[in-house]
Protein backbone atom coordinates (compact mmCIF):
# COMPACT_ATOMS: atom_id res chain seq x y z
CA UNK A 1 0.00 0.00 0.00
CA UNK A 2 0.85 3.30 -0.90
CA UNK A 3 5.06 3.84 -0.26
CA UNK A 4 5.87 0.56 0.43
CA UNK A 5 5.09 -0.54 -3.51
CA UNK A 6 8.84 -1.59 -4.44
CA UNK A 7 8.29 -2.52 -7.80
CA UNK A 8 9.36 -0.40 -10.91
CA UNK A 9 6.56 -0.41 -12.68
CA UNK A 10 3.03 -1.25 -11.89
CA UNK A 11 -0.29 -1.04 -14.23
CA UNK A 12 -2.53 1.08 -12.40
CA UNK A 13 -6.66 1.13 -11.95
CA UNK A 14 -7.83 4.21 -10.85
CA UNK A 15 -10.98 4.66 -8.61
CA UNK A 16 -13.63 4.88 -11.18
CA UNK A 17 -12.36 1.45 -12.36
CA UNK A 18 -10.81 2.62 -15.84
CA UNK A 19 -6.87 1.38 -15.99
CA UNK A 20 -5.02 4.66 -16.36
CA UNK A 21 -2.20 2.47 -17.27
CA UNK A 22 1.93 1.35 -16.57
CA UNK A 23 3.40 4.13 -15.30
CA UNK A 24 6.23 3.98 -12.12
CA UNK A 25 4.84 4.33 -8.34
CA UNK A 26 5.61 7.40 -6.90
CA UNK A 27 3.60 8.63 -10.39
CA UNK A 28 0.38 6.50 -9.42
CA UNK A 29 0.95 7.63 -5.76
CA UNK A 30 1.00 11.00 -6.81
CA UNK A 31 -2.37 10.40 -8.65
CA UNK A 32 -3.81 8.54 -5.62
CA UNK A 33 -2.75 11.68 -2.99
CA UNK A 34 -4.45 14.19 -5.51
CA UNK A 35 -7.62 12.31 -4.98
CA UNK A 36 -7.27 12.11 -1.74
CA UNK A 37 -7.07 8.25 -1.92
CA UNK A 38 -4.88 5.21 -1.40
CA UNK A 39 -2.50 3.07 -3.88
CA UNK A 40 -3.31 -0.79 -3.18
CA UNK A 41 -1.59 -3.39 -4.58
CA UNK A 42 -4.26 -5.81 -5.86
CA UNK A 43 -2.30 -8.59 -7.73
CA UNK A 44 1.49 -8.50 -6.51
CA UNK A 45 2.05 -11.78 -8.96
CA UNK A 46 1.04 -10.49 -12.04
CA UNK A 47 3.45 -8.74 -14.52
CA UNK A 48 3.53 -5.39 -13.82
CA UNK A 49 1.47 -5.55 -10.37
CA UNK A 50 -1.39 -4.39 -10.85
CA UNK A 51 -2.16 -1.55 -8.45
CA UNK A 52 -5.67 0.61 -7.58
CA UNK A 53 -6.60 3.94 -6.45
CA UNK A 54 -9.20 3.62 -3.37
CA UNK A 55 -10.32 4.37 -0.27
CA UNK A 56 -8.25 1.38 1.46
CA UNK A 57 -9.95 2.46 4.96
CA UNK A 58 -13.17 2.38 3.57
CA UNK A 59 -12.69 -0.78 1.47
CA UNK A 60 -11.75 -3.06 5.02
CA UNK A 61 -14.94 -1.66 6.65
CA UNK A 62 -16.96 -2.68 3.88
CA UNK A 63 -14.82 -6.26 3.82
CA UNK A 64 -15.40 -6.43 7.76
CA UNK A 65 -19.39 -5.67 7.37
CA UNK A 66 -19.82 -8.33 4.29
CA UNK A 67 -18.06 -10.90 6.48
CA UNK A 68 -20.14 -9.93 9.49
CA UNK A 69 -23.09 -10.48 7.32
CA UNK A 70 -22.18 -13.84 6.21
CA UNK A 71 -21.61 -15.07 9.83
CA UNK A 72 -24.96 -13.90 10.50
CA UNK A 73 -27.02 -15.89 8.06
CA UNK A 74 -24.81 -19.70 8.80
CA UNK A 75 -25.97 -21.95 10.97
CA UNK A 76 -23.72 -23.59 13.77
CA UNK A 77 -24.50 -27.11 13.97
CA UNK A 78 -24.05 -28.56 17.51
CA UNK A 79 -23.58 -31.98 18.59
CA UNK A 80 -26.11 -32.69 21.26
CA UNK A 81 -25.25 -35.73 23.49
CA UNK A 82 -28.20 -38.01 25.22
CA UNK A 83 -27.33 -40.57 27.41
CA UNK A 84 -28.72 -44.06 27.99
CA UNK A 85 -27.80 -46.69 30.39
CA UNK A 86 -28.48 -50.39 29.12
CA UNK A 87 -31.55 -50.62 32.07
CA UNK A 88 -33.13 -47.54 30.67
CA UNK A 89 -36.81 -47.69 31.62
CA UNK A 90 -39.56 -47.09 28.44
CA UNK A 91 -41.23 -43.90 29.88
CA UNK A 92 -37.32 -42.29 29.71
CA UNK A 93 -36.41 -43.69 26.77
CA UNK A 94 -39.51 -42.46 25.16
CA UNK A 95 -38.44 -39.01 26.62
CA UNK A 96 -35.29 -38.99 25.53
CA UNK A 97 -36.64 -40.31 21.97
CA UNK A 98 -38.49 -36.69 21.75
CA UNK A 99 -35.66 -34.98 22.99
CA UNK A 100 -33.87 -36.15 19.93
CA UNK A 101 -36.02 -35.49 17.32
CA UNK A 102 -36.25 -31.76 18.90
CA UNK A 103 -32.65 -31.64 18.64
CA UNK A 104 -32.68 -32.94 15.16
CA UNK A 105 -35.10 -30.59 14.08
CA UNK A 106 -33.00 -27.37 15.21
CA UNK A 107 -30.47 -28.61 12.68
CA UNK A 108 -28.36 -30.32 15.39
CA UNK A 109 -26.23 -33.52 15.17
CA UNK A 110 -26.79 -36.08 18.36
CA UNK A 111 -24.68 -38.43 19.45
CA UNK A 112 -26.72 -41.31 21.43
CA UNK A 113 -24.59 -42.63 24.26
CA UNK A 114 -25.21 -45.64 26.08
CA UNK A 115 -23.14 -45.75 29.40
CA UNK A 116 -21.85 -49.36 31.28
CA UNK A 117 -21.08 -49.69 34.78
CA UNK A 118 -19.66 -52.70 36.51
CA UNK A 119 -21.20 -56.19 35.33
CA UNK A 120 -23.04 -54.34 32.59
CA UNK A 121 -19.64 -53.84 30.75
CA UNK A 122 -20.50 -58.02 29.86
CA UNK A 123 -23.95 -57.14 28.11
CA UNK A 124 -22.74 -55.26 25.46
CA UNK A 125 -25.34 -56.43 23.42
CA UNK A 126 -27.94 -55.08 25.47
CA UNK A 127 -26.85 -51.43 24.38
CA UNK A 128 -26.59 -52.47 21.07
CA UNK A 129 -30.29 -53.09 21.03
CA UNK A 130 -31.24 -50.19 22.28
CA UNK A 131 -29.17 -47.82 20.14
CA UNK A 132 -30.58 -50.12 17.08
CA UNK A 133 -33.88 -50.03 18.04
CA UNK A 134 -33.38 -46.12 18.32
CA UNK A 135 -32.33 -45.76 14.97
CA UNK A 136 -34.99 -48.26 13.74
CA UNK A 137 -37.77 -46.23 15.39
CA UNK A 138 -36.15 -42.70 13.96
CA UNK A 139 -35.16 -43.84 10.31
CA UNK A 140 -38.57 -41.21 8.66
CA UNK A 141 -36.37 -38.08 11.09
CA UNK A 142 -32.44 -39.15 11.12
CA UNK A 143 -30.11 -41.25 10.14
CA UNK A 144 -27.06 -42.82 11.54
CA UNK A 145 -23.46 -41.39 10.93
CA UNK A 146 -21.68 -44.22 12.64
CA UNK A 147 -22.91 -47.46 13.25
CA UNK A 148 -23.10 -48.13 17.43
CA UNK A 149 -19.52 -48.72 18.46
CA UNK A 150 -17.98 -49.49 21.78
CA UNK A 151 -15.46 -47.04 23.57
CA UNK A 152 -14.21 -47.42 26.88
CA UNK A 153 -17.12 -48.16 28.86
CA UNK A 154 -19.33 -46.05 26.71
CA UNK A 155 -21.29 -47.61 23.24
CA UNK A 156 -22.26 -44.27 21.08
CA UNK A 157 -23.70 -43.33 17.70
CA UNK A 158 -24.19 -40.16 15.78
CA UNK A 159 -27.31 -39.30 13.96
CA UNK A 160 -27.75 -36.24 11.54
CA UNK A 161 -30.93 -34.97 10.23
CA UNK A 162 -32.07 -36.94 7.39
CA UNK A 163 -31.86 -34.61 4.21
CA UNK A 164 -35.57 -33.28 3.47
CA UNK A 165 -36.07 -33.82 -0.22
CA UNK A 166 -37.70 -30.88 -2.40
CA UNK A 167 -41.35 -31.88 -2.69
CA UNK A 168 -40.76 -35.10 -3.26
CA UNK A 169 -44.95 -35.84 -3.20
CA UNK A 170 -45.91 -32.63 -4.56
CA UNK A 171 -43.91 -33.35 -7.39
CA UNK A 172 -45.22 -36.57 -8.12
CA UNK A 173 -49.09 -35.52 -7.23
CA UNK A 174 -48.64 -32.86 -9.80
CA UNK A 175 -47.17 -35.21 -12.46
CA UNK A 176 -50.02 -38.17 -11.99
CA UNK A 177 -52.41 -35.16 -11.94
CA UNK A 178 -51.28 -33.57 -15.67
CA UNK A 179 -51.76 -37.23 -16.96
Amino acid sequence: MNERIRVREIRVIDDTGSQLGIMPPPQALAIAKQKGLDLVEISPTAVPPVCRIMDFGKYQYQEQKRAREARKHQKVIEVKEIKFRPKVDEHDYQFKKKHIERFLEDGDKVKATIFFRGREMAHPEIGRRILERLIQELTDVAMPETTPRMEGNQMHTILTRRPQSGGGKAKAAAATATR
